[in-house]
Protein backbone atom coordinates (compact mmCIF):
# COMPACT_ATOMS: atom_id res chain seq x y z
CA UNK A 1 0.00 0.00 0.00
CA UNK A 2 1.27 3.47 -1.28
CA UNK A 3 1.72 6.16 1.82
CA UNK A 4 -0.74 7.94 0.70
CA UNK A 5 -3.09 5.14 0.61
CA UNK A 6 -2.23 4.24 3.99
CA UNK A 7 -2.73 8.14 5.51
CA UNK A 8 -6.00 7.69 3.92
CA UNK A 9 -6.88 4.41 5.46
CA UNK A 10 -5.70 5.19 8.96
CA UNK A 11 -7.61 8.44 8.24
CA UNK A 12 -10.69 6.85 7.49
CA UNK A 13 -10.70 3.91 10.56
CA UNK A 14 -9.66 7.13 12.99
CA UNK A 15 -12.94 8.57 12.27
CA UNK A 16 -14.75 5.34 12.72
CA UNK A 17 -13.45 5.66 16.69
CA UNK A 18 -10.95 2.85 16.16
CA UNK A 19 -8.23 3.20 18.69
CA UNK A 20 -3.83 3.23 17.98
CA UNK A 21 -3.72 -0.26 18.26
CA UNK A 22 -6.73 -1.43 15.77
CA UNK A 23 -5.44 1.00 13.25
CA UNK A 24 -1.85 -0.11 13.66
CA UNK A 25 -2.80 -3.92 12.67
CA UNK A 26 -4.45 -3.02 9.86
CA UNK A 27 -1.99 -0.38 8.64
CA UNK A 28 1.65 -1.37 9.38
CA UNK A 29 3.64 1.76 10.25
CA UNK A 30 5.53 3.15 13.01
CA UNK A 31 3.15 4.26 15.94
CA UNK A 32 5.22 7.71 15.16
CA UNK A 33 4.32 8.19 12.00
CA UNK A 34 0.12 7.66 12.75
CA UNK A 35 0.46 10.03 15.20
CA UNK A 36 1.76 12.35 13.13
CA UNK A 37 -1.08 11.35 10.35
CA UNK A 38 -4.08 11.36 12.41
CA UNK A 39 -3.26 14.95 14.76
CA UNK A 40 -5.21 17.51 13.35
CA UNK A 41 -8.51 14.08 12.82
CA UNK A 42 -11.72 15.59 14.35
CA UNK A 43 -13.63 13.20 16.64
CA UNK A 44 -17.22 13.02 17.49
CA UNK A 45 -18.00 12.66 21.57
CA UNK A 46 -19.72 8.93 20.42
CA UNK A 47 -16.60 8.06 18.54
CA UNK A 48 -14.47 9.65 21.70
CA UNK A 49 -16.32 6.97 24.01
CA UNK A 50 -15.41 4.16 21.81
CA UNK A 51 -12.15 5.00 21.72
CA UNK A 52 -12.14 5.10 25.67
CA UNK A 53 -14.19 1.94 26.10
CA UNK A 54 -11.66 0.23 24.11
CA UNK A 55 -8.70 1.70 25.85
CA UNK A 56 -10.65 0.32 29.16
CA UNK A 57 -11.64 -3.03 28.05
CA UNK A 58 -7.45 -3.07 27.08
CA UNK A 59 -6.30 -2.53 30.52
CA UNK A 60 -8.82 -4.71 32.22
CA UNK A 61 -7.33 -7.61 30.04
CA UNK A 62 -3.95 -6.52 30.40
CA UNK A 63 -4.37 -6.63 34.35
CA UNK A 64 -6.36 -9.70 34.13
CA UNK A 65 -3.12 -11.56 32.10
CA UNK A 66 -0.84 -9.85 34.58
CA UNK A 67 -3.01 -11.34 37.50
CA UNK A 68 -2.91 -14.90 35.45
CA UNK A 69 0.46 -14.56 35.54
CA UNK A 70 1.26 -13.41 39.10
CA UNK A 71 -0.88 -16.53 40.13
CA UNK A 72 1.17 -18.90 38.18
CA UNK A 73 4.25 -17.74 39.38
CA UNK A 74 2.81 -17.75 42.92
CA UNK A 75 1.78 -21.48 42.66
CA UNK A 76 4.91 -23.00 40.75
CA UNK A 77 7.31 -20.80 44.14
CA UNK A 78 4.76 -21.75 46.82
CA UNK A 79 5.40 -25.43 45.26
CA UNK A 80 8.75 -25.18 45.69
CA UNK A 81 8.63 -24.10 48.68
CA UNK A 82 6.65 -26.92 49.85
CA UNK A 83 8.61 -29.74 48.91
CA UNK A 84 11.56 -27.78 50.76
CA UNK A 85 9.45 -28.13 53.66
CA UNK A 86 7.90 -31.41 52.83
CA UNK A 87 12.08 -33.03 53.09
CA UNK A 88 12.14 -31.60 56.48
CA UNK A 89 12.06 -34.17 59.04
CA UNK A 90 9.96 -32.87 62.09
CA UNK A 91 10.69 -34.37 66.05
CA UNK A 92 9.46 -33.11 69.11
CA UNK A 93 12.39 -30.60 69.70
CA UNK A 94 10.91 -29.00 66.23
CA UNK A 95 7.48 -28.65 67.78
CA UNK A 96 8.55 -27.76 70.97
CA UNK A 97 10.40 -24.44 68.74
CA UNK A 98 7.19 -24.11 66.81
CA UNK A 99 4.70 -24.03 69.29
CA UNK A 100 7.05 -21.88 71.83
CA UNK A 101 7.14 -19.06 68.83
CA UNK A 102 3.56 -19.33 67.83
CA UNK A 103 2.34 -18.35 71.77
CA UNK A 104 5.51 -15.87 72.00
CA UNK A 105 3.17 -14.09 68.90
CA UNK A 106 -0.24 -15.13 69.73
CA UNK A 107 -0.39 -15.87 73.49
CA UNK A 108 -1.19 -14.23 76.52
CA UNK A 109 1.37 -13.28 78.43
CA UNK A 110 1.52 -12.59 82.02
CA UNK A 111 3.26 -8.94 82.24
CA UNK A 112 4.98 -7.28 85.36
CA UNK A 113 2.87 -6.48 88.68
CA UNK A 114 -0.44 -7.71 86.79
CA UNK A 115 -2.37 -10.53 87.71
CA UNK A 116 -1.77 -14.00 87.11
CA UNK A 117 -2.52 -15.11 83.05
CA UNK A 118 -4.10 -18.89 82.41
CA UNK A 119 -2.34 -19.97 79.20
CA UNK A 120 -4.89 -18.70 75.69
CA UNK A 121 -4.03 -18.59 72.52
CA UNK A 122 -6.49 -16.96 69.50
CA UNK A 123 -6.39 -17.34 66.19
CA UNK A 124 -8.60 -17.26 63.48
CA UNK A 125 -6.82 -20.00 61.31
CA UNK A 126 -7.64 -23.23 61.88
CA UNK A 127 -3.81 -24.69 60.68
CA UNK A 128 -2.70 -22.59 63.92
CA UNK A 129 -4.97 -23.61 66.15
CA UNK A 130 -4.48 -27.00 64.86
CA UNK A 131 -0.55 -26.90 65.41
CA UNK A 132 -0.71 -25.47 68.52
CA UNK A 133 -3.42 -27.79 70.46
CA UNK A 134 -1.04 -30.77 69.25
CA UNK A 135 1.94 -29.09 70.92
CA UNK A 136 -0.16 -28.08 73.90
CA UNK A 137 -0.63 -32.30 74.13
CA UNK A 138 2.28 -33.86 73.07
CA UNK A 139 5.05 -31.06 74.32
CA UNK A 140 3.41 -29.17 77.88
CA UNK A 141 1.52 -32.51 78.25
CA UNK A 142 -1.56 -30.87 78.64
CA UNK A 143 -4.59 -33.67 79.18
CA UNK A 144 -7.75 -33.11 76.55
CA UNK A 145 -9.82 -32.59 79.49
CA UNK A 146 -8.07 -29.68 80.56
CA UNK A 147 -8.39 -27.67 77.02
CA UNK A 148 -11.42 -25.23 76.76
CA UNK A 149 -11.90 -23.85 73.59
CA UNK A 150 -13.95 -20.28 73.26
CA UNK A 151 -15.50 -19.61 69.81
CA UNK A 152 -16.00 -16.03 68.77
CA UNK A 153 -18.22 -14.94 65.86
CA UNK A 154 -19.90 -11.66 64.39
CA UNK A 155 -23.43 -11.19 64.99
CA UNK A 156 -24.27 -10.62 61.07
CA UNK A 157 -22.47 -14.89 60.67
CA UNK A 158 -25.50 -15.91 63.12
CA UNK A 159 -27.09 -17.77 60.43
CA UNK A 160 -24.03 -19.67 59.69
CA UNK A 161 -23.15 -20.81 63.33
CA UNK A 162 -23.79 -24.64 62.43
CA UNK A 163 -21.90 -24.34 59.82
CA UNK A 164 -18.74 -22.40 61.33
CA UNK A 165 -19.02 -24.90 64.42
CA UNK A 166 -19.00 -27.70 62.25
CA UNK A 167 -15.66 -26.62 60.67
CA UNK A 168 -13.97 -26.68 64.10
CA UNK A 169 -15.23 -30.02 65.22
CA UNK A 170 -14.52 -31.20 61.95
CA UNK A 171 -10.75 -29.85 61.95
CA UNK A 172 -9.74 -30.13 65.43
CA UNK A 173 -12.04 -33.75 66.09
CA UNK A 174 -13.93 -32.02 68.76
CA UNK A 175 -17.87 -32.94 70.15
CA UNK A 176 -20.48 -30.58 70.46
CA UNK A 177 -19.74 -30.40 73.91
CA UNK A 178 -16.55 -28.61 73.46
CA UNK A 179 -17.87 -25.66 71.77
CA UNK A 180 -20.29 -24.66 74.52
CA UNK A 181 -18.85 -21.40 74.85
CA UNK A 182 -19.71 -19.35 71.69
CA UNK A 183 -19.78 -15.40 72.20
CA UNK A 184 -21.07 -13.08 69.42
CA UNK A 185 -19.16 -9.76 68.79
CA UNK A 186 -20.77 -6.66 67.19
CA UNK A 187 -20.66 -6.34 63.79
CA UNK A 188 -18.96 -3.81 62.19
CA UNK A 189 -20.68 -2.12 58.77
CA UNK A 190 -16.42 -1.02 57.48
CA UNK A 191 -14.07 -3.44 58.14
CA UNK A 192 -10.78 -4.67 56.77
CA UNK A 193 -11.10 -8.52 57.02
CA UNK A 194 -11.32 -10.16 54.01
CA UNK A 195 -12.87 -13.40 54.97
CA UNK A 196 -16.19 -12.11 55.41
CA UNK A 197 -18.70 -14.30 53.94
CA UNK A 198 -18.53 -18.07 53.82
CA UNK A 199 -15.01 -18.23 54.01
CA UNK A 200 -15.71 -16.84 57.91
CA UNK A 201 -15.13 -19.17 60.59
CA UNK A 202 -14.85 -16.93 63.23
CA UNK A 203 -11.92 -17.09 65.74
CA UNK A 204 -11.51 -19.53 68.12
CA UNK A 205 -9.50 -19.41 71.53
CA UNK A 206 -7.58 -22.24 73.07
CA UNK A 207 -7.49 -21.68 76.90
CA UNK A 208 -5.73 -24.10 79.85
CA UNK A 209 -7.33 -24.83 82.66
CA UNK A 210 -5.47 -24.12 85.68
CA UNK A 211 -2.71 -23.05 83.65
CA UNK A 212 -0.77 -20.29 85.33
CA UNK A 213 2.46 -21.90 85.94
CA UNK A 214 2.40 -23.74 82.95
CA UNK A 215 1.97 -19.51 81.40
CA UNK A 216 4.89 -18.83 83.48
CA UNK A 217 6.99 -21.92 81.97
CA UNK A 218 6.76 -20.86 78.30
CA UNK A 219 7.77 -17.82 79.13
CA UNK A 220 10.78 -19.08 80.53
CA UNK A 221 10.87 -20.81 77.45
CA UNK A 222 10.85 -17.70 75.21
CA UNK A 223 13.71 -16.04 77.37
CA UNK A 224 15.51 -19.27 76.73
CA UNK A 225 14.91 -19.53 72.99
CA UNK A 226 16.16 -15.76 72.38
CA UNK A 227 19.33 -16.07 74.92
CA UNK A 228 20.19 -18.90 73.14
CA UNK A 229 19.71 -16.99 69.56
CA UNK A 230 21.95 -13.93 70.99
CA UNK A 231 25.01 -15.38 69.03
CA UNK A 232 22.24 -15.04 65.85
CA UNK A 233 20.94 -11.71 66.43
CA UNK A 234 23.09 -9.20 66.44
CA UNK A 235 20.74 -6.82 67.78
CA UNK A 236 20.90 -3.48 70.58
CA UNK A 237 17.55 -4.52 72.60
CA UNK A 238 18.75 -5.61 76.34
CA UNK A 239 18.00 -8.86 75.47
CA UNK A 240 20.40 -9.64 72.90
CA UNK A 241 23.01 -7.69 74.64
CA UNK A 242 23.41 -3.81 74.45
CA UNK A 243 26.99 -4.43 73.84
CA UNK A 244 26.75 -6.64 70.55
CA UNK A 245 28.30 -4.63 67.32
CA UNK A 246 24.93 -5.02 66.04
CA UNK A 247 23.88 -3.98 62.32
CA UNK A 248 24.22 -0.08 63.19
CA UNK A 249 26.35 1.68 60.01
CA UNK A 250 29.98 3.76 61.53
CA UNK A 251 30.83 7.15 61.36
CA UNK A 252 30.14 8.64 58.21
CA UNK A 253 32.74 8.67 55.83
CA UNK A 254 35.16 11.89 54.54
CA UNK A 255 33.72 13.69 51.62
Amino acid sequence: MLPLESQQKAILLRKKGCTYQEILREVPVAKSTLSLWLRNVGLSNKQKQRITTKRIEAGRRGAEAQKRKRAIITQQIKGRAINNALKISLDKTHLWIMGTMLYWAEGSKEKNNSRPVRVKFSNSDHRMIGLFVKWLINVCLVPKYNIRYELYVHENCRPRLKSIMNFWMKYLGLKKSDLNHVYFKKHKIKTLRKNTQNDYNGLLSVVVKKSINLNRKIAGWIEGVCLNAAGLCKGSTPLFGRGSPGSNPGPAANP
